[in-house]
C-alpha cells in the first residue's frame, strides 16, 4: 500500500495534529505532500499555515490557501437553511455542513496535482471522518483515502507532542489556548472534551468565544429586520450584503445579545453519544426570521411537507450525505417551496432571545378579509358545520358500533 501512494493532497490546519500527520505521511508513505488550508471564518488567520508547512519541507507550489466563506454560506449554509434543519431537535448542524466543502475542494486539489490519495486529521471515534470520506468518494470513487488516526499509535496529546519534538516540528505554545477540542466557521463555534464529557456539569463561562452572557448582555433590546429573497436572506437594516458578510453581521448581532449558545447530547453517527456545546448566534436569528417569512408565504400542505421531511434532511447532513441522490432530491423539492418566500421580518434581539415583532410580503397568503375576527362578507361560518361532520362521521360509525 505504502508504495502505490506518491502523492497525498493534506487538509493541514497548521495546529499540532496537522503537523504531525504532514511529517507523518512523509515518513510512512515516502510521499510528496501537497497541503490545503481552507478559509471558512474560522476567525484565525490562515496565512501563517503556508510558513508552517515550508518549514516542514512543503513546496510553496504545493501549498494550496483558500478563502471559501463566500461559496461555503452561499452553496452550503443557506441551502441548509431553506429548510429549517435541526439535528435532534436543537443542533443547527455547523460542524457537519462545513466537511462536504472541504472534502470538494481536497477532491478537486488531488485531480489538480495529479495526486493519487488525500488524507485528513479526523479521528475514528467521530463523524467527521465519515463525512470527509463519504463526501470525497461520492466526487471521486477512486480517490484512495489515508486516516492516520486509524493508522498510527499516537492516540494522546502527550505522545502527539513528543512525536512532534524528536520530529522537529516547531509547536507554537499559546497561554490563552482553549482545553477544549474546538471547531470554528462562519455558522458556528463547537466545543467538546475536558470537563465537558462529563454531561452533569456546567460548562466554565470562559469557555464561550462568541456570545456575551445573557445575563450580561445589553439591557436595551435591539431592532433589526431582514429582508429574504427566493427564501435566502439578502439584506439587514435595507443594506443588501453578500452572503457571508450577512452572516458576519448576523453573528456580531447576536453574540452582543447572547444569542446561540447550546448544550447538547448527540447520538454520533459511529454509534456513541457525545456531549457538545456551540455558538451560532447568527444562525439561531437566522432560522426563527426564516420561519417567520415562510409563515406567510407557504401554502399550509407545503409548510407541513417542509417540516415532515426536515429530520430526514437533517440526518443526511449530520452523518456525511451533503454529495448523496437523496439530499439532492429533497434539496429540489426545498428550493421550490422557496421560490416566493420573499419579504421583510422585523425582530428584537433580548439577553439570548430572538423575538419576532412583525413580517410582510408581497407574496403573503394571509387574508385580513378572511381571518377577521369582526363582521366579514367572504367566509359564511355555517359552512364550517358540514366540514366538521364530514371530518367527524369514522368517529361517528365506529362509536355508534361500539353502541
Amino acid at each position: 500500500m505504502t508504495k502505490e501512494i506518491k502523492k497525498v493532497v493534506l487538509a493541514y490546519s497548521g495546529g499540532l495534529d496537522t503537523s504531525v500527520i504532514l511529517k507523518w505521511l512523509q515518513e510512512q508513505y515516502k510521499c510528496e505532500v501537497i497541503t490545503f488550508t481552507a478559509d471558512i471564518g474560522q476567525g484565525e488567520e490562515v496565512e501563517p499555515a503556508r510558513e508552517k508547512a515550508k518549514r516542514l519541507g512543503i513546496k510553496s507550489e504545493n501549498i494550496f490557501i483558500q478563502d471559501l466563506r463566500e461559496e461555503f454560506v452561499r452553496d452550503f449554509v443557506f441551502p441548509m437553511f431553506r429548510a429549517n434543519t435541526i439535528y435532534e431537535g436543537e443542533y443547527l448542524l455547523g460542524t457537519s455542513i462545513a466537511r462536504p466543502l472541504i472534502a470538494k475542494k481536497l477532491v478537486e486539489i488531488a485531480k489538480k496535482v495529479n495526486a493519487d490519495a488525500i488524507s485528513h486529521g479526523a479521528t475514528g471515534k467521530g463523524n467527521d471522518q465519515v463525512r470527509f470520506e463519504l463526501g470525497a468518494y461520492a466526487l471521486n470513487p477512486d480517490i484512495k483515502i489515508i486516516a492516520p488516526w486509524r493508522e498510527w499509535d499516537l492516540n494522546s496529546r502527550e505522545k502527539l507532542l513528543n512525536y512532534a519534538d524528536k520530529a522537529g516540528i516547531p509547536i507554537e505554545k499559546k497561554g490563552n489556548k482553549s482545553p477544549y477540542s474546538m471547531d470554528a466557521n462562519l455558522l458556528h463555534i463547537s466545543y467538546e472534551g475536558q470537563i465537558l464529557e462529563d454531561p452533569s456539569i456546567e460548562p466554565q463561562e470562559d469557555m464561550w468565544r462568541w456570545t456575551t452572557s445573557p445575563l450580561q448582555a445589553p439591557d436595551i433590546p435591539e431592532s433589526i429586520t431582514i429582508e429574504f429573497k427566493n427564501g435566502d436572506p439578502v439584506s439587514i437594516d435595507n443594506k443588501p450584503l453578500s452572503p457571508a458578510k450577512l452572516l458576519e453581521r448576523l453573528n456580531e448581532l447576536g453574540g452582543k445579545h447572547g444569542i446561540g449558545r447550546l448544550d447538547l447530547v448527540e447520538n454520533r453517527y459511529v454509534g456513541m453519544k457525545s456531549r457538545g456545546c456551540y455558538e451560532t448566534p447568527g444562525g439561531t436569528i437566522m432560522l426563527k426570521a426564516h420561519r417567520a417569512i415562510e409563515s406567510l408565504c407557504l401554502d399550509r400542505e407545503e409548510a407541513h411537507l417542509k417540516d415532515e421531511i426536515m429530520p430526514k434532511y437533517a440526518s443526511l447532513i449530520y452523518n456525511g450525505y451533503w454529495f448523496s441522490p437523496e439530499r439532492e432530491a429533497l434539496q429540489a423539492l426545498i428550493d421550490k417551496t422557496q421560490e416566493k418566500v420573499e419579504g421583510k421580518v422585523y425582530l428584537k434581539l433580548y439577553k439570548g432571545n430572538v423575538i419576532i415583532t412583525g413580517r410582510e410580503s408581497k407574496n403573503s397568503l394571509f387574508s385580513q378579509a378572511y381571518s377577521t375576527f369582526e363582521e366579514d362578507s367572504v367566509y359564511n361560518q355555517k359552512d364550517a358545520q358540514g366540514f366538521i361532520k364530514l371530518n367527524a362521521l369514522r368517529f361517528i360509525i365506529a362509536g355508534k358500533l361500539k353502541k
